[in-house]
């Protein structure tokens, strides 16, 4: 019982670890850039751009 609390500890660390870094990059401006990015791979993966 012990070793699944110490994961699930674990587990929610790291979430809010990736919580708080998206946070941080919305408030740098990071999403228009990653959303800009992430058109320019699809549409070279359909084979438009």
């Amino acid at each position: 019982m012990k070793r699944l609390w110490q994961s699930s500890k674990n587990g929610l660390c790291v979430a809010a670890l990736g919580l708080v870094l998206m946070i941080w990059g919305i408030f740098r401006g990071e999403m228009p850039v990653v959303l800009e990015k992430a058109i320019h791979i699809c549409m070279e993966c359909i084979g438009i751009g």
